[in-house]
């Protein structure tokens, strides 16, 4: 995902998952540095705090207490701050109306978690190499 190595915002409020996103990004040789935070609240402070670097992309889960992932989107794509950072949604929601709300909402990318760990280092080796050849504007 590399862009000069910014980081990755994660936000994600399993402790599972977020050490099995870190694991597969390491063993793929992602070296952007991991930011967690568990809501969508958290993850705003965190974009909106003048101290914190801007991600190069946001891995979204979308079922997260206080703020969930769908109410997080509908606040940062209306952000003139905000709405141009990619936004990849990583959840084991099956539900289509989160596809769909999401879609609406400005995603890039739905993914499901797999439940397979080697299928998950696999999707985030074609997220890697997709964000990676990426023109996203600065």
């Amino acid at each position: 995902m590399r862009t000069a190595d910014k980081p990755i915002l994660l936000v994600e409020d399993d402790q599972v998952d977020v050490m099995t996103v870190i694991r597969a990004l390491g063993e793929i040789r992602v070296t952007n540095p991991i930011v967690n935070r568990e809501n969508g609240e958290e993850a705003l402070k965190y974009l909106r705090d003048p101290g914190s670097e801007r991600p190069c992309i946001i891995l979204l889960d979308l079922n997260m207490p206080i703020m969930n992932g769908i109410e997080f989107l509908q606040i940062v794509k209306q952000d003139e701050n905000l709405k141009r950072i990619p936004v990849v949604v990583l959840t084991t929601s099956e539900e289509q109306q989160d596809k769909i709300r999401s879609f609406d909402l400005g995603v890039a990318g739905y993914m499901a978690k797999p439940v397979d760990y080697r299928q998950f280092v696999e999707v985030m080796r074609t997220l890697d190499a997709y964000w990676t050849i990426s023109e996203v504007p600065q």
